[in-house]
């Protein structure tokens, strides 16, 4: 499975927000962000005006660094919500959030979506009772998401949930870590995923 693997803190400078792309590293003060708050590069501290296509840009980059995707899967991803019934812009964010390397982040099972990915890449996932390798599955509505028995009470998944009790709790599902298990209980909304984002734009360059 391809995927980026190389220094992901230089992504949040360039998109010029806080990503969260190193769990609780992203809440200290070695947090690149706070240390050096501009573009990476030798022109970073001298921006200058962007274009339409360059703001379009920018929020397309934001949210596929989010969730960890390389190019192809995020347009597959949003083609794909394109051609379902309703806003677009809000399917496209549901069937983000319902990929179970994000449901996995969420759930506070892992410390990031890159880590959540290698969680579930791993075999310590098991959807409905069942092993689960594959990061990009969908999950719906009455899904219920678990770690693998023997992996419970692993120290990783420890500081994960702690991590997670810092967190907001969202409505669209259920966790109990004290049985190292959740349940997604309805579709996630646009209102629910707190990510200072644009979408109008990410539809209008999809759009072209």
């Amino acid at each position: 499975m391809a995927r980026y693997s190389g220094p992901v803190c230089r992504f949040c400078r360039r998109e010029g927000a806080k990503l969260f792309l190193k769990g609780d590293r992203c809440l200290t003060d070695k947090c690149a962000f706070e240390r050096k708050g501009y573009a990476p590069g030798q022109h970073g501290q001298k921006r200058g005006k962007v274009s339409e296509y360059g703001s379009q840009l920018r929020e397309k980059q934001k949210v596929k660094r989010v969730y960890g995707m390389l190019e192809r899967q995020f347009r597959l991803t949003f083609a794909r919500s394109a051609n379902e019934r309703g806003v677009t812009s809000d399917i496209f964010f549901r069937n983000l959030e319902l990929r179970l390397d994000s449901v996995v982040y969420r759930m506070g099972f892992a410390r990031s979506r890159n880590e959540a990915r290698q969680v579930v890449r791993h075999n310590h996932i098991h959807v409905n009772g069942k092993r689960c390798n594959i990061p990009s599955a969908k999950m719906s509505i009455g899904d219920e998401i678990a770690l693998a028995p023997k992996d419970a009470k692993a120290g990783m998944f420890s500081l994960a949930s702690e991590l997670y009790a810092k967190r907001a709790t969202l409505p669209w599902f259920q966790v109990d870590h004290t049985k190292s298990s959740g349940k997604v209980v309805s579709n996630p909304t646009r209102d629910d995923i707190h990510m200072p984002v644009k979408e109008r734009l990410i539809v209008e360059l999809y759009s072209k």
